[in-house]
């Protein structure tokens, strides 16, 4: 029934409004509360492969160094400390080849000028390639 004649209704309309704003405040409190696993390894399943060994192992100089300064040339002591000692020695080790690497197994106590004459050694000698030996804990 309609008491009031002339009169139009006015057109019901939806406010958006509050809506948006009910919806941020869900999406800030989802954002905040949520908590992000980060995954320290990956689990994949790598390749295998069967390989033969090499028939002869690769021509190297192992030259270790003691704590005390004693030389030793591929497991072998030099008799003395001389730098004319371990020329020979690195040539006699090295057989004329020039492209042998030497590997430097130094004691972590032993005295920087050891390792020093080795490499001076290995220079007069001519064997360039020279590496050390690490040990990882």
């Amino acid at each position: 029934m309609n008491f009031q004649r002339g009169k139009k209704h006015e057109e019901m309309e939806l406010n958006l409004v509050p809506l948006i704003d009910v919806l941020l405040v869900i999406i800030i409190f989802l954002v905040v509360s949520t908590t992000f696993s980060r995954f320290s390894e990956l689990k994949i399943n790598l390749p295998t492969a069967e390989a033969n060994s090499p028939d002869k192992k690769p021509n190297v100089i192992n030259v270790s160094i003691s704590a005390e300064g004693v030389y030793a040339i591929n497991d072998n002591p030099l008799p003395n400390k001389s730098l004319e000692s371990i020329i020979a020695a690195l040539k006699n080790s090295a057989k004329g080849e020039k492209e042998i690497p030497v590997i430097i197994n130094a004691d972590a106590k032993c005295e920087h000028q050891s390792v020093i004459n080795v490499m001076e050694a290995s220079r007069q000698a001519g064997l360039t390639h020279i590496t050390f030996s690490t040990k990882v804990n």
